[in-house]
């Protein structure tokens, strides 16, 4: 796939008047501060500092009261004469510990965490740097809030509040970056983004589809990438940028990355590469023997042959690589005008599904191949914002978006010579206006319109490898078109400066043509189109008490939908040995009933406690059930024959769960950070009783003891998950043996595991800094919950970075 693309940017002009220049500092290091957040008393004007931690506020020369906040800095009220009188060059002390940050997961706008009554997280660029994640599903792990399961070393589908894949929302830099076609089953879309270029991870956990829109049942991810910065002064451009490189013992990464950001008074660009390579992924040596498969398989003259593997503890095929590409171009007309343009590209090469080349078939390999083709995400991101004091909006934001997405499966039993191949291509167009209207001090509207539709292209193609000749085959979806539309409002209204209340109203309506001709020669479907037209409301209602500034009290309730796409309504695919999932076109949205309540108390300096619980009902759920077809409930497929299956709005699920955390200030520059999430979750099946559900992953958590001093950081942390007996996995993860372990009864089961981890970071000078660790310390043979392939064993990391 070839792309050209053409940048100019040569049409700007330079103020005359002397910009006033602000410059936000660590008190103690003295180093520059950068995205530190200044706000002004009405919330008109919000500007950020650069990676220089400067920024021009002469848009606040008239301000009594700026606010400067930072995550993990003491907020800071100052005026603009103020600011003067300290010859513009303003230091943050450290916080002690903090309940407030600014996010815009709740709004799309920035707000204080403090008035939002929903949980929200945060991961920093600081924080990803030091952890060094791999990938971006990784990075969303380091918050010891979400549960990552992989099904292949190129993978990572996020688990939160027992809700997964189409249940949860992911947004880069303002769009939905969900489409038709994603599925129920485990998705690998997210490592898609490159962690080295995201300059703010937020997570919102809980509805969020008053804003959101469908799918945002369980969670929104929200990805920030970094932001071209102006230079602070008329005349001398601004050049900033990094280069990392990095190395892992595991799976024998190369790493590499560069990112150069060049700024002007009024335009500014930034240019991010990365580029990864993934050797076959090393498990641990101590643990389970079910985990171990000591062969892989190879095609020698036209036949598959079983190869011993010379280290057992490989996990083969699994190994992968990545490039990732961003172009942002930025222009700031006048003051209140803020227009970007950004440009996102990622591929990687095929690779293993490594789960399905664990299947067995009469006692040897049941695939002679099954990998993911390359897996690619292309993005065209145009967006206009708008700031004023008048009129029918304070702020006003207006994102055009294009989104290609092409994925394939490719996939061949073993010693046959036909290899059956799946592609599917997503064209996704959207439209946002969000709106923020500061109507009294006391009370703010945000409002807006989207409008978002995805063409969805499915082919199949069967290749007979002994003539290298190709046939149509049969596709995994139809070709179909999928629309939404929708208005929404939320309000923010603050009852006294101790409480505040959220309140929003969302009215979105969708429609699905699917066309089945593409699969009339291979299935004998009764119906050979289907259409849907739906339209749902949701709403949401929430408060936050503050009795003190170091004591807050939330509590939210929440409905959240999702409209049935096109992976519903017009999928044929083999989910299990045995079984085969086909088209039906008679779905309706499912609902969820949400309650959530919070509390967060901060005891002196010295001890900060959060605690978070939540109940979700989740009803007209779109599970897999069996099923008929022309009143069979059996087809041979792949020489198999297989139950019928179809998804169905045959559930009601509930989830129940606790997430809670700690942090300890201890004296020298130690501190303990400690994160345990609990979740039950059942669903109900067709003879009446409750299953557990499938996505409501085992007690899991993170732990964490760091030491920061001068330019180093040392920590010491452990993860840990629980046990999911036999009788507690869903009904459907039961059969899959190439994913579990086996208990004292022959039965599958998730063990428990732990495993320690060293980092050290340290600052060499301003310019190059020196990263790493040691993973797995005690070399555990351990495998997430549901995931199809074991983590890493003990695991060194050495990454180095120069900062220009």
């Amino acid at each position: 796939m070839n792309y050209t693309f053409l940048m100019w940017f040569m049409l700007g002009f330079i103020g005359f008047s002397e910009a006033q220049t602000i410059t936000i500092v660590d008190q103690e290091t003295k180093k520059p501060l950068q995205g530190v957040t200044l706000t002004s008393s009405g919330e008109y004007v919000i500007i950020t500092t650069n990676q220089e931690g400067q920024a021009d506020i002469t848009a606040f020369k008239e301000e009594s009261q700026i606010q400067i906040q930072s995550l993990g800095y003491k907020t800071v009220i100052l005026s603009f004469t103020e600011i003067e009188n300290l010859e513009f060059i303003v230091p943050l002390t450290t916080a002690r510990l903090e309940l407030d940050e600014v996010v815009v997961s709740a709004t799309r706008y920035l707000q204080n965490s403090s008035n939002i009554p929903v949980q929200i997280i945060s991961i920093s660029p600081e924080e990803v740097a030091f952890q060094n994640p791999q990938t971006a599903a990784d990075a969303l792990s380091i918050s010891g809030k979400v549960f990552i399961q992989k099904s292949q070393q190129g993978g990572g589908s996020p688990m939160i509040r027992g809700f997964a894949t189409n249940r949860l929302i992911y947004t880069v830099d303002g769009v939905r970056m969900n489409t038709a076609i994603f599925r129920g089953g485990n998705l690998q879309n997210v490592i898609n983004l490159d962690p080295f270029a995201i300059e703010k991870t937020e997570v919102l956990f809980g509805p969020g589809s008053v804003i959101y829109g469908s799918d945002a049942i369980g969670g929104v991810m929200s990805f920030q990438t970094l932001t071209p910065q102006f230079s602070p002064t008329s005349n001398t451009p601004h050049v900033k940028g990094k280069a990392i490189t990095r190395y892992a013992s595991a799976n024998n990464e190369k790493t590499g990355h560069v990112d150069v950001c060049v700024g002007w008074k009024k335009w500014a660009l930034i240019s991010s590469f990365s580029s990864w390579d993934y050797d076959h992924l090393r498990q641990g040596s101590k643990g389970p023997d079910d985990y171990i498969k000591d062969y892989f398989v190879q095609r020698q003259n036209n036949l598959d042959v079983l190869i011993a593997q010379d280290n057992p503890l490989l996990q083969i095929p699994s190994g992968y690589s990545q490039f990732n590409m961003m172009q942002k171009v930025r222009f700031n007309p006048y003051k209140e005008w803020n227009l970007q343009y950004g440009f996102h590209y990622s591929t990687t090469s095929s690779y293993g599904r490594y789960d399905r080349h664990n299947r067995l078939k009469n006692g040897t390999a049941r695939y002679g191949e099954w990998n993911y083709g390359p897996q690619q995400w292309l993005m065209n991101n145009l967006s206009a914002s708008h700031q004023k004091n008048g009129g029918i909006y304070t702020q006003m934001t207006l994102r055009l978006a294009h989104q290609l997405f092409e994925e394939s499966r490719i996939n061949r039993s073993i010693n046959s010579n036909l290899r059956t191949s799946n592609i599917e291509k997503v064209k996704a167009y959207s439209f946002n206006l969000d709106l923020t209207k500061n109507v009294r001090d006391y009370f703010t509207l945000f409002y807006g319109v989207e409008y978002v539709l995805n063409k969805v292209f499915s082919e199949g193609r069967i290749t007979d490898l002994t003539t290298n000749v190709g046939q149509t085959g049969p596709a995994r979806y139809p070709n179909a078109n999928w629309t939404s539309a929708a208005v929404y409002v939320n309000s923010e209204l603050l009852l006294s400066k101790d409480l505040s209340i959220q309140a929003g109203l969302r009215y979105n309506r969708f429609l699905l043509n699917a066309d089945f001709t593409n699969n009339k020669d291979f299935y004998p479907f009764p119906f050979h189109e289907a259409s849907l037209n739906n339209g749902s409301l949701t709403g949401s209602l929430g408060g936050v008490y503050r009795p003190t500034e170091k004591w807050i009290i939330k509590g939210s309730l929440g409905t959240a939908f999702r409209s049935p796409n096109v992976d519903d309504i017009g999928k044929v695919f083999d989910s299990e040995p045995g079984s085969l999932t086909i088209p039906n076109p008679n779905l309706q949205a499912e609902y969820a009933y949400n309650l959530d309540l919070g509390l967060a108390k901060v005891f002196g300096d010295l001890l900060k406690i959060e605690l978070t619980t939540y109940y979700t009902s989740l009803q007209n759920a779109l599970v897999r059930r069996n099923f008929q077809l022309n009143s069979q409930d059996s087809i041979l497929y792949d020489g198999v024959m297989s139950q019928i299956q179809a998804i169905q709005n045959a559930a009601v699920a509930h989830v129940f769960g606790v997430q809670a955390g700690l942090e300890i200030k201890l004296p020298a520059g130690f501190t303990i950070f400690s994160d345990i999430n609990y979740q039950s979750g059942k669903e109900a099946i067709d003879n009446g009783f409750m299953s557990p559900s499938r996505h409501a992953a085992p007690l899991f958590g993170l732990s964490r003891l760091r030491f920061r001093k001068n330019n180093l950081i040392l920590e010491g942390n452990i993860r840990f998950q629980g046990e999911r007996p036999f009788n507690k996995l869903a009904l459907e993860e039961r059969n899959k043996d190439e994913i579990y372990a086996k208990d004292s009864n022959g039965n599958n089961y998730a063990p428990a595991w732990y495993t320690l981890n060293l980092k050290i970071l340290y600052r060499i000078n301003d310019t190059f800094i020196i990263s790493g660790g040691v993973e797995n310390l005690t070399d555990q043979r351990y495998r997430p919950y549901s995931s199809g392939i074991s983590g890493a064993g003990r695991n060194f990391i050495l990454s180095f970075s120069a900062e220009f």
